[in-house]
Order: structure tokens, then C-alpha cells, then sequence
């Protein structure tokens, strides 16, 4: 079949949104499908480069990092795409790139199935100074723009419970974005961990609690700095490894400066898609204080490096931490320091736990993916 994937981001490649898309797009052509990808440019001009159509956008940093708004609707680009005349349009976002499908959809009579990505409560603080009121905003708006999808997408039950709250009515399908797992199947040697460890600093008697993805106010990250100062204190092998840059970088290394940590805090900034396992593997336990999180790529990529999960209670990792087995969950600060005691003080529990999340990991195949949303393709034409 003919699919159009629209999105407004695709040029970035440290984001959920487009891993998913890039990730989607392979599995889809592996299986014969012709797939063409419209998105936004990365700056004031329109092209085609292979079956990705790029329009013309200007950006919009000062609302989020990365979004841009597209200054034509009607370009010849979008002409030829209605043209080609797809089966289905796969909608990966609510704002801009919504309107390109809304009009292909409405031309050629393709059905729109919508990937519902971002709980966009979690973020509304970046544009409204009440949270009350932006959450209300979101639900209405995310209520009457999914109107006429046919069919949407939620990559977790969290999501989808959310979307029934909101007042969805459409059919909504449960289908975890698939990754690459090759990528992360890739081990570094002991020598090699040793030699990247060093240059940052880490011996090897350190245990190392990573985080890895954008450091951004929504991740609650102020929390695990806290908890690492206190679970620190008691006891001297451990150090937090941030790896990733955003808005909350800043507000991070003050905090971590006052609570005069600044030598078991380590920042690495942003690091090339391409190696995001290696600096996995430099950690001994992945963390999370986030519950902003639709799907958890993170957590799924962690697990696949052969980590153990400590993260704070939230619906969105259901089926990647099994309590006790590949890590712990916790609510408060007490919860979080007896979960790092009991973990230190079991070292065989690492090397299983770690074995434990490769296997559970394994199930988030991007080709199960790609099979599961071929099925709602199937659905709706």
C-alpha cells in the first residue's frame, strides 16, 4: 500500500518522535510498502530529498526546542503528494504537520491514523503560567483535533487512559514504538569501558547511575540529584552520569555545585546518536524521576544495553520493569535509597537483573512494530 507519514520533526535525531517515525518507515519498506515522509525543513526553503518532502518553516524555539512552523500549505510538494495519492496518512503530531494530512486527507479520501506521542500536560508550564489551565487546553484541544483520525495510535496504556479521559472517542489501538535493537545489541570490550570511563572520570571500583536523554524541567531531574546526594553520603563508590543536554542543564550544575557534589556529578552534554549505547554501557543502573514519559524509549533502550531499571513509579514502564527482577520502582526518597542498598548490596542481582532486561527488551523489536501498525493500516481502509 501507499503510506504518507506526516510530522513536523524528522531532522533532529536525538527525539522520540522521530526514532519512531525513521524506525516505522524501514520496517514498512522491508515489507513492500511505498512510504513517503512529509515534514518540515530546517529552514526558509522547500525540497524533496528521496521519498522525504521537506516544506519551508520558520522556527518557533521560544515555545520548545526544535519546532518550526511551515509557511506554506499549499506548495507544489504537497500537490504531488496528493497526486501519488496515498492509502493511508500516518499523522506522528497534533500541531503542524496535522494540517498537511487533514488536507491530503480531505483530496484523495485517505484515512488519517494518528500516533498520539506527548502527553502534553506534562509540558504545558513552557507556554502557561497555569498548569490547571493548560491541562484543561490540552484536553479540549487534543479532543476535537483527533476528530476526524480514523483510527489513533497510543504507545502505552498510560497514554491511551489518558485519551479516554480527555473524551476520545475514536478507536484507539496499544502499539509500543519499536527500536532498533542491533544498535544496542553492540558491546563495548572491558578495555574499552575501562579507557571511555576513565577519560571521564570514573574508575573502575565507581558504580554509576546514568541518565540518558534530554534534560529537560518536565524529567524531574532536580530529584535524582537529590536522592543521589543522599544515597552518596552513606556510600562513596557511587556516581550520577547525565548524558544529554536541554533547558534544565544549567539549573542542574548549580544544584549539583550547592550540594558540593560537583566530583560524583558528571554532564557529558549532547552525543552522536550512533554511540548512545557505548555511554549506556559506562553505567551500572539506568534512573528515572520522570512520569512525563508516553512510551520510555529510554527505559526499552536501557534494558536492551543490559541494565537494571531504578526508576520512579509511573504507568509508562509497565512491561519493561519487572519489580525485583530487572529493577526497582520507587514513590519517595526512602524507597529510592533502600532500592540502591538492596542493589549494592547484591552484586549477582546486577549481572542477572541485567541479563533479565536484554530479554525483556527483545519484545520491543522495531519489526513487532511494524507488523502491529500494518494491522491498523488494515483496519481502517
Amino acid at each position: 500500500m501507499k503510506i504518507l507519514i506526516t510530522t513536523d520533526l524528522f531532522t533532529t535525531e536525538t527525539n522520540g518522535v522521530v526514532t519512531s517515525v525513521r524506525n516505522l518507515s524501514e520496517e514498512l519498506v522491508a515489507k513492500g510498502h511505498e512510504v513517503k515522509i512529509l515534514t518540515l525543513s530546517d529552514n526558509m526553503h522547500s525540497h524533496r530529498e528521496g521519498n522525504v518532502y521537506y516544506i519551508r518553516s520558520m522556527p518557533l524555539g521560544v515555545v520548545y526546542p526544535d519546532v518550526r512552523m511551515p509557511l506554506s500549505y499549499r506548495h507544489k510538494l504537497i500537490k504531488e503528494l496528493i497526486r501519488w495519492n496515498p492509502d493511508v496518512i500516518h499523522s506522528q503530531c497534533e500541531f503542524f504537520s496535522y494540517q498537511f494530512a487533514l488536507r491530503i486527507s480531505k483530496r484523495t479520501g485517505a484515512p488519517i491514523v494518528h500516533t498520539y506521542h506527548t502527553l502534553y500536560e506534562q509540558y504545558v508550564t513552557y507556554v502557561m503560567p497555569s498548569k490547571r489551565l493548560g491541562k484543561r487546553v490540552v484536553r479540549v484541544l487534543s479532543r476535537k483535533r483527533l476528530k476526524r483520525a480514523s483510527a489513533v495510535i497510543a504507545p502505552t496504556p498510560k497514554v491511551e487512559d489518558a485519551l479516554r479521559g480527555y473524551g476520545l472517542e475514536n478507536p484507539i489501538s496499544v502499539v509500543p514504538s519499536g527500536i532498533s535493537l542491533d544498535q544496542h545489541k553492540k558491546r563495548i570490550s572491558k578495555e574499552e569501558r575501562h579507557a571511555k570511563r576513565l577519560s571521564l572520570g570514573i574508575s573502575d571500583d565507581k558504580t554509576v547511575l546514568i541518565n540518558l536523554g534530554r534534560l529537560g524541567t518536565e524529567k524531574n531531574l532536580e530529584e535524582i540529584v537529590h536522592f543521589f546526594d543522599k544515597a552518596a553520603k552513606t556510600n562513596n563508590s557511587l556516581m550520577l552520569l547525565f548524558v544529554g543536554d536541554g533547558p534544565a542543564k544549567e539549573d542542574l550544575e548549580k544544584l549539583v555545585k550547592k550540594l558540593k557534589i560537583t566530583d560524583k556529578v558528571i554532564f557529558t552534554g549532547m552525543v552522536s546518536p550512533k554511540e548512545v549505547q557505548e555511554y549506556y554501557q559506562l553505567g551500572d543502573i539506568f534512573v528515572s524521576a520522570s512520569t512525563s514519559e508516553t512510551q520510555g524509549l529510554t527505559y526499552v533502550e536501557a534494558a536492551a544495553n543490559g541494565l537494571p531499571l531504578l526508576c520512579r513509579k509511573d504507568p509508562c514502564h509497565r512491561g519493561v520493569l519487572v519489580e525485583g527482577e530487572n529493577g526497582y520502582s520507587y514513590t519517595n526518597e526512602e524507597e529510592f535509597l533502600h532500592s540502591i542498598e538492596t542493589i549494592l548490596s547484591n552484586p549477582d542481582w546486577l549481572i542477572s537483573a541485567g541479563k533479565y532486561s536484554e530479554e525483556i527488551a527483545s519484545k520491543f523489536d522495531k519489526k513487532h512494530f511494524g507488523d502491529a501498525v500494518e494491522s491498523v493500516y488494515d483496519s481502517v481502509i
